[in-house]
């Protein structure tokens, strides 16, 4: 019997993963682009006034050094670093966690899904159509 590889450890808590998918996933018919950051909103009031609220996932990756936060033009924003994006990468690729077609947005913004080869229109192994 060939013993089974053990996967590797996901960094990402449940509360983590659950906002990762609920924030990369698709919203008003579109996918959000990793490079774009999660949107944070901001406070209106009190001695908070325009800063973000950063919920307790983003503030755990925060801690760890997964996630940044950043003031983009369009407001506050959280960016995976370069450690989150490679938890990020291992999160993408376990099916036990991110759905496959579902998130290929994200597997292709990672690197980890390659363009399908076409053949050339002259080699034995093209369909003619």
């Amino acid at each position: 019997m060939s013993a089974r590889a053990a996967p590797s450890p996901i960094a990402f808590t449940a509360a983590e993963r659950a906002l990762i998918r609920q924030e990369m996933g698709q919203h008003f018919g579109q996918y959000p682009k990793l490079a774009d950051g999660i949107f944070l909103r901001t406070w209106r009031g009190g001695p908070e006034k325009s800063q973000p609220k950063i919920p307790p996932a983003i503030r755990s990756m925060i801690d760890r050094g997964l996630i940044e936060l950043r003031v983009t033009e369009r407001g506050p924003r959280a960016f995976f670093t370069e450690a989150g994006l490679h938890e990020l990468r291992l999160l993408v690729l376990d099916r036990r966690y991110m759905d496959q077609e579902r998130f290929a947005h994200l597997r292709k913004e990672l690197g980890l899904e390659q363009e399908p080869h076409r053949l050339p229109a002259n080699s034995p192994g093209a369909r003619a159509l």
